[in-house]
């Protein structure tokens, strides 16, 4: 039954989005990076990332990207793995990364969902995993 699965928190995972190009200024880059962050003492295993964009368009008309899907069969701890590129006309939408993963035999998952011109300059932080500076989400 449902009530006898455990619904255990994710924790320690998280989705960075940085410049490509860390020699151009963040305001001028066209194309970013996502990264998937484990910064668990353990492997992520069988770990699928559904990445999606949805939202309205300049005439209020609903848009949405295609859904495209990646799989890792491990992601080491206190690593970071490059998910996709983005292009920075797509900021202005919601741009959805739902990551599943397994430890041991549980089944953990969360979504991240960066809204609407969060991935802005004024946004980036260091992210110590992936050596740069880039918008976090956990």
């Amino acid at each position: 039954m449902i009530t006898d699965i455990p619904f255990i928190p994710v924790a320690d995972v998280s989705i960075a989005i940085a410049p490509a190009d860390e020699h151009l200024p963040a305001d001028e880059q066209a194309i970013w990076q996502v990264y998937l962050l484990n910064d668990n003492d353990f492997t992520l295993e069988n770990v699928i990332v559904n990445a999606n964009g949805y939202g309205l368009n300049e005439a209020g008309e609903r848009i949405r990207t295609s859904t495209l899907r990646y799989l890792f069969a491990a992601v080491p701890p206190h690593t970071a793995v490059p998910v996709e590129p983005i292009e920075s006309s797509l900021f202005h939408l919601n741009n959805q990364y739902w990551v599943s993963y397994y430890h041991g035999a549980q089944v953990f998952d969360k979504k991240f969902i960066f809204v609407p011109d969060s991935i802005v300059p004024a946004n980036l932080t260091p992210v110590a995993l992936i050596q740069r500076s880039g918008v976090l989400h956990t």
